[in-house]
């Protein structure tokens, strides 16, 4: 292959290549400085990996920018372009500002292919001066809380940007969130966090979705094993102490051997899955075998296979960790089989199983499990596949977050989807169909009293009039964020007016035609929208003054 056949693939051809010819010339004879001089171009090659990734999405930005002004001139809107001017010329230099990645170069940047993981015994291994004298005075103003929570971000990367959710179960499984009644309060307070922030940065950006935190000053001592060589090993090392945490910061291929779980008997957290939000980070393992020794972490609270490959079915004895609080298999794209029975896992507040395309049905005992607050890929298929109904899940009365996915030979009953009116403490749900068949659409929803964020993803009927009904408790809805992406829908029109919409979000709809103006008189709440690639718009984001 050329180099120039594809460039999302030239740099880890190059790498390729690489490695062959240094194993050659190494073959010839080792020349110290002319080896030097390879291992640089490796690493200066490795930083700049998904350049042409970053360079491909941030074009993507400013062409949708663009587009639009070109759409306001053709149709001569000079009032939008007036009222609007200043916010798109910020647009279009913002984006054309971030075509070229600033820290594609960045020697200050972690290389993450070098040889062997790093146990990490503090932070303080990371600070420099400058930083720490930086942030030192908002690091200590911080609440013990807040802080504990802010050391344990050390295991990340350096600018590297998380979602805010990831993080959260993370300190869940760290314990951080044991004291759970405070949790309204403190999201109420950490808004600007919005749904993602970065690591060692110091501004904030809302509308981008990023919070943009130092976590330089952290004294707390915990001991951590990273997994940084790309190639890891579990189990053929001796630590001498207890490790309470193992994270995957960079590894992509996985092996464990026999007994790898010896060293590690008071592991808390132990994250083997992708934390990146991006799917392009591959990891996949050998073998599933590894999965049989995880019921010997008695301690174990959080457990992440995100995104692994090669995992097929989840072991029986998985059941045997009473004290798992999270267990994320997200994007397991091979996973088929979970255990029969998850009656016993009494602890578990997290149950994450959302793109886990090849599961037909949900284990036995899933309606018992009355901790949970965020489930997330509850599979509806046919009766023989997977009995559970949502009535079955009424009784999780501490449910907060939940995620349904319809499968392709589901059966929907008349009152499935009116029983959400009994979820009382629901407050972000999302509803998902894997078929395009108009009979899929036809069902009427009774919404949750308290909901405040709501995800459609692929319906498959044109409109929404009669899907919706407003339920005993109406009064009590108060604003509400909509998310609307994929699907058939052509017609914006409601008649759920008792609905108050002001947010609201519309993507990848190809046949809806719809313009700003209609949406107000839609949902007269509205204060946000933002319209993605759909047929009449590639790119729109209007906000409304209070």
């Amino acid at each position: 292959m050329s180099i120039r056949t594809n460039k999302m693939k030239a740099v880890p051809l190059l790498l390729k290549q690489l490695m062959i010819a240094r194993s050659k010339f190494h073959e010839r004879g080792r020349d110290e400085s002319f080896d030097g001089k390879l291992e640089k171009l490796r690493l200066d090659l490795n930083k700049i990996k998904d350049v042409f990734v970053r360079v491909k999405k941030n074009e993507e930005e400013l062409l949708d920018t663009l587009a639009e002004v070109h759409a306001h001139l053709c149709k001569l809107e000079r009032k939008k372009l007036d009222e609007d001017m200043d916010d798109i010329c910020k647009r279009i230099k913002d984006s054309a500002h971030k075509l070229v990645p600033v820290d594609a170069f960045d020697d200050s940047s972690k290389e993450d292919d070098h040889k062997g993981g790093q146990i990490f015994h503090s932070s303080q291994q990371l600070q420099q001066p400058y930083q720490r004298s930086r942030s030192q005075f908002n690091y200590y103003s911080l609440s013990p809380l807040l802080q504990y929570c802010l050391n344990s971000l050390v295991v990340f990367p350096q600018n590297s940007v998380i979602r805010k959710r990831n993080a959260i179960n993370l300190w869940i499984g760290l314990d951080s969130f044991k004291i759970q009644r405070q949790r309204t309060k403190q999201q109420r307070n950490w808004n600007p966090l919005s749904n993602k922030f970065r690591v060692a940065i110091h501004n904030a950006n809302y509308r981008g979705h990023c919070f943009k935190v130092s976590v330089y000053g952290a004294t707390e001592l915990r001991y951590e094993l990273q997994l940084e060589q790309k190639k890891e090993t579990l189990g053929d090392r001796y630590f001498g102490y207890s490790i309470h945490t193992v994270f995957n910061v960079g590894a992509s291929y996985l092996n464990f051997r026999p007994q790898w779980v010896n060293e590690l008997k008071n592991l808390v957290v132990l994250q083997l899955g992708r934390w990146q939000d991006s799917p392009l980070h591959h990891i996949e393992v050998e073998s599933e075998e590894f999965l049989k020794e995880l019921k010997n972490l008695r301690q174990l609270k959080y457990l992440s296979l995100r995104g692994i490959s090669n995992i097929f079915e989840l072991p029986s004895s998985i059941v045997e960790l009473e004290k798992l609080l999270v267990l994320d298999l997200k994007a397991c794209h091979n996973l088929e089989t979970l255990p029969n029975d998850i009656s016993s896992m009494k602890s578990l507040t997290h149950l994450i199983l959302s793109k886990c395309y090849l599961l037909e049905g949900m284990p036995k005992g899933i309606e018992k499990l009355t901790n949970l607050e965020v489930l997330k890929g509850f599979v509806i298929s046919t009766p023989g596949k997977s009995p559970y109904r949502i009535s079955d899940l009424v009784n999780l009365k501490k449910l907060k977050r939940l995620s349904i996915h319809i499968g392709r030979e589901a059966i929907i009953r008349d009152m499935d989807f009116q029983s959400l009116e009994g979820f009382f403490e629901l407050k972000c749900l999302k509803i998902s169909w894997s078929v395009s068949d108009s009979r899929y659409d036809i069902f009427q929803t009774i919404l949750p009293p308290r909901l405040r964020k709501f995800h459609l993803e692929c319906f498959p009927g044109k409109s929404f009039l009669r899907q919706f009904l407003p339920g005993e408790r109406k009064g009590s809805l108060s604003s509400l964020e909509v998310n609307i992406s994929g699907g058939k829908v052509e017609i914006m029109e409601v008649d759920f007016k008792w609905w108050k919409v002001d947010i609201l979000r519309l993507k990848y709809l190809k046949r809806l035609n719809v313009d700003i103006d209609d949406l107000k008189s839609f949902f007269p709440e509205l204060k946000y929208v933002e319209i993605k690639q759909i047929s009449n718009h590639s790119y729109i984001e209007h906000e409304w003054d209070s």
